[in-house]
């Protein structure tokens, strides 16, 4: 299928003007080139949204909470944002965070978790795992019905499967389903949607090469916490729902990781989104193209958590 026409025309006019590459700048540059590109999603009104710092055994983490229209107790999901482990931060999630706490009716908890280079592996996976435990284990007091999920984009869909994967191998907090847009889940760039999407469609080959060299360093990327297709097994990991697009670098390995739930016996359900690029979740709010996508992982999240 082609392109979307809305990314089409996209496309087209950053290429009348073309910025920076990411791989091109410095993390802080790259950061305030996201947060700009970010900034351009409206903001939806939900029931309430509540900034706070948590102290974990790892440290203060910050978070945001939101809350939907709907009265609780209502199911919570830990949302870890994307941005390659080295930029984005709770302002960038903002309008996922929004839609998915109003469509789903859950409570939605964002983590603030470390970045690169800064603070390498495993320092992300440290910060998105406690904030886990905190969530779960202050579940009453946030007004959680029991049910508990994990959600991310890109780097944070990475997150997310590393955290599943910890709370099973650590007897850490029940964890009922997983919603993975786009996930990274390993370090090999030789699949075919690399070489399909590498460049022209937003996440660039270039670009993942950039994330990877500031978050991890080559001799710890085989271990599962960093790669988590890498897993010796995938067993008694919760139900998930993988989405990716057709003009993404990262569609193959998202196949593989869904393809790989399901051999190891997890419900595991792909949705490869034709026409439709990196990061389509976060542009729902503007293009049309994106807008079924980003409404029907909400439904795949409510009736995950139902």
């Amino acid at each position: 299928m082609p392109l979307a026409p809305e990314y089409e025309a996209m496309f087209s006019a950053l290429a009348e003007e073309p910025g920076p590459k990411i791989s091109d700048l410095s993390p802080a540059e790259g950061r305030e080139m996201y947060r700009v590109m970010r900034a351009v999603n409206p903001e939806l009104s939900i029931g309430a949204v509540e900034d706070r710092q948590i102290e974990t055994e790892v440290g203060s983490i910050p978070i945001r909470i939101y809350r939907p229209s709907t009265e609780g107790p209502l199911p919570i999901v830990m949302n870890f944002h994307g941005g390659g482990w080295v930029i984005g931060d709770l302002d960038t999630a903002d309008s996922v965070c929004r839609g998915l706490s109003e469509a789903a009716s859950c409570i939605v908890i964002s983590v603030d978790y470390r970045l690169a280079p800064e603070h390498v592996y495993p320092a992300a996976v440290d910060d998105a795992y406690a904030a886990t435990c905190w969530a779960a284990a202050n579940a009453d007091e946030l007004g959680g019905s029991g049910k508990l999920a994990v959600t991310g984009e890109s780097a944070g869909g990475n997150l997310a499967t590393v955290v599943c994967q910890k709370a099973r191998d650590e007897n850490g907090p029940r964890i009922d389903f997983q919603l993975l847009a786009y996930p990274v889940v390993d370090h090999d760039l030789s699949r075919p949607s690399y070489d399909e999407n590498g460049e022209g469609y937003l996440l660039e080959k270039s670009t993942m090469i950039w994330f990877w060299d500031h978050y991890c360093p080559p001799e710890r990327r085989n271990e599962p916490a960093a790669c988590p297709l890498l897993a010796e097994s995938l067993a008694d990991l919760p139900p998930a729902v993988v989405l990716t697009a057709e003009f993404d670098p990262l569609r193959d390995e998202g196949k593989a990781y869904a393809d790989a739930l399901a051999a190891a016996g997890v419900p595991a359900k792909l949705i490869c989104y034709d026409g439709l690029v990196h990061d389509f979740l976060a542009t729902a709010a503007v293009f049309q193209c994106s807008r079924a996508a980003f409404e029907e992982a909400a439904a795949e999240l409510r009736q995950g958590l139902a």
